[in-house]
């Protein structure tokens, strides 16, 4: 085919026309037969080098990277498609069938054939109906697809699998996760369409009835007294853009998106007195997963990795205007595949705006009547994806003095367990009547390809400690910081410690700043668990990321992803431990930092139906990167409805100003 010229920054995602090109290119080349699917199709990203080779006027291809299955066989390749050349690079056919296996992730097209498959089989039905299910309930019967995990058993080994468990309804509106089926777990063969293993346990436990809707029809009473909140800028946005390029308050960075990961920030940097300094070249959530601490049957096997088992990027959402965003908002569509390789829009995937956080600064001078404070402006850059019974928003934040912050925001509806009449839930808390949740932990883990003032970095590791009484502290009150470089890989992994408040620094040893140090950001861990299930289980084998809170990586454009390119049914071993046990140098070198954080969640009556948000996430603050504060130039000035609502409160009289004086 011609090649197709793409005028566009080299960072840019895929374009409608790049994708249908891309895919029209693979399958003429390669005589695709119309069973092939493609879970996943994204720009082949050029590097940090590419890029600046790129910049002295280096050729720099545009390629699309598909993952191309054959669904009648499992068959799956790897493709490259260079768009400037309109040719294939490179086609590699990937081992599933090889120890440690591994899968592509679950498509939307094959959780569509999972009920059908698993309302047909007779062992199924004779299950549910000992539970006391009949067959005017079965066509409302809610059918969860799961990704399987991998426990060793034959029907795994190379095989693309999901297990799927059992929801009664009465109404198709009804929150299925109200009535669990209890003991009933089938196993679907993705390839060969069938059942290939059935749990039914011998102890029936009846379905939860109780209804537990969560429609805007089950609360036709709201709260009466709720007054309307406006937000208003009535001069527009601070913030530009020019197609994903985004210019706020100093800061400058590029958009993308992927199918996996969701949203991705490339070339972030912040300008400090007319000079553009690059702070991190890609910041992305590569895995999140989330083990269950329950050992029964519906249960023990539950452990999602929602990015690469599902793809974030696949189930974002489409955001509303007030609902999701609030504010005068500037939203990207993002264009995208469906599993046939179709281009189509993924309409408002992310949202863009800004927001008030609170003073920023402020002193109260009594002596000599100066009284200053300026308020915080942040800027937020965000999505939400649904994974099956889970909602996860992640929202980047840039803030005026420097600070990057990314949080993620846990809600939806948690799973349930049934729980017989006159017992106690053993593994998670009551919920309500005969009904439990499992206990349970969400890491998400995010990568951070450092890029401090350019050139190389290095991370420092420092701890807060008491120091010895002696003729250096004779009143006990000195303490010191201990810190230590990390020189190679298998120095990095460590775990968070607020006794000692231990935090890392990303310095650029190379650079000197205003006190003749090295320039660096600080990464600030909020209190976070690991994970805790044992280390010889297959999810903690799976998901060893989540064993600790920080790693560091030479840069390695094959090491995408915290848990290995493909976790689904992955026997366990790849990503982060596998990566550093290299124990490549990574001191004043192109490197990764890779921050691991979550949260343990014991369920509780309050979160049903639909869970309160829980939030997780971490900072990064500069620590010597800048000469001093850099906020210090903003504006004086009140907020236009604030000054109306004091006037209002004063009785029609102007109220005074107290921002500065």
């Amino acid at each position: 085919m011609d090649a197709v010229v793409a005028l566009t920054h080299p960072l840019d995602p895929l374009s409608l026309a790049e994708i249908g090109a891309a895919v029209a290119i693979l399958k003429d080349a390669k005589s695709l037969p119309s069973t092939v699917r493609f879970p996943i199709i994204r720009l082949e990203e050029p590097t940090k080098a590419d890029l600046a080779a790129h910049r002295q006027g280096g050729y720099l291809p545009r390629r699309a990277f598909l993952l191309a299955m054959d669904i009648s066989n499992g068959e799956t390749f790897e493709g490259i498609v260079d768009l400037s050349k309109g040719e294939v690079a490179s086609y590699v056919r990937l081992p599933l069938n090889e120890m440690p296996y591994g899968q592509p992730p679950v498509m939307l097209c094959e959780f569509e054939t999972v009920e059908g498959t698993v309302k047909s089989d007779p062992r199924w039905i004779a299950a549910v109906k000992k539970r006391g299910i009949t067959d005017e309930d079965i066509p409302l019967i809610q059918i969860d697809p799961f990704s399987s995990g991998y426990f060793g058993h034959d029907f795994e080994k190379g095989k693309r699998i999901v297990r799927a468990v059992s929801y009664w309804r009465g109404d198709v509106r009804d929150n299925g996760y109200a009535h669990p089926v209890e003991g009933v777990v089938a196993v679907v063969d993705l390839t060969a369409n069938k059942v290939v293993d059935l749990h039914d346990d011998e102890k029936i436990i009846p379905v939860p009835k109780k209804k537990r809707n969560y429609g805007r029809e089950s609360f036709p009473e709201t709260r009466p007294d709720l007054k309307p909140l406006h937000i208003v800028q009535p001069k527009g946005t601070s913030f530009s853009v020019d197609g994903w390029k985004v210019e706020w308050q100093g800061w400058s960075f590029r958009i993308g998106f992927t199918p996996r990961e969701g949203l991705v920030i490339y070339e972030l940097g912040i300008d400090d007195q007319g000079r553009k300094r690059p702070v991190i070249f890609r910041a992305s959530v590569t895995e999140m997963v989330v083990p269950y601490a329950d050992p029964t049957a519906n249960h023990y096997w539950k452990s999602a990795f929602d990015a690469g088992e599902y793809g974030l990027g696949r189930l974002a959402n489409c955001l509303e205007l007030g609902c999701d965003c609030l504010g005068q908002i500037h939203y990207f569509d993002v264009p995208a595949a469906d599993d046939f390789g179709q281009p189509f829009v993924m309409k408002n995937a992310i949202c863009m705006h800004e927001e008030d956080y609170g003073i920023l600064w402020k002193h109260y001078e009594f002596r000599n009547g100066i009284f200053e404070v300026r308020r915080s402006r942040r800027l937020v850059i965000s999505f939400f994806a649904t994974v099956g019974n889970y909602d996860y928003g992640f929202y980047w934040y840039l803030y005026q003095d420097g600070t990057i912050q990314l949080e993620a925001k846990l809600t939806g509806i948690i799973q349930t367990a049934a729980v017989a009449d006159g017992e106690t839930y053993r593994w998670g808390g009551m919920v309500d009547d005969n009904l439990g949740g499992p206990t349970h932990q969400h890491f998400f883990n995010v990568r951070l390809h450092m890029d401090v003032d350019g050139g190389g970095n290095t991370v420092t590791e420092h701890d807060f400690v008491p120091r010895p009484w002696g003729e250096d502290n004779p009143y006990g009150n000195v303490f010191d910081t201990k810190s230590r470089v990390l020189k190679s890989e298998l120095d990095s992994p460590s775990v968070a410690n607020g006794e000692t408040g231990r935090y890392w620094k990303v310095q650029n040893p190379n650079v000197t700043n205003s006190v003749g140090k090295a320039p660096g950001y600080k990464l600030v861990a909020m209190p976070s668990p690991v994970m805790l299930a044992q280390p010889e289980s297959t999810v903690a084998q799976r998901g060893g990321f989540a064993k600790k809170h920080v790693w560091v990586t030479a840069f390695d454009e094959k090491e995408k992803y915290a848990s290995g390119d493909y976790p689904n049914v992955h026997a366990g071993g790849d990503g982060l431990p596998a990566y550093v046990k290299q124990n490549r140098p990574i001191e004043n070198a192109d490197l990764v930092l890779w921050h691991s954080f979550g949260h343990t969640h014991v369920c509780k009556p309050e979160d049903f139906p639909i869970m309160p948000v829980e939030y997780a996430g971490f900072t990064l603050k500069p620590n010597g990167f800048f000469a001093g504060n850099i906020a210090m130039n903003l504006p004086t000035g009140d907020n236009g409805h604030s000054v109306d609502n004091r006037v209002q409160q004063a009785g029609g009289k102007p109220a005074q100003s107290c921002c500065s004086k």
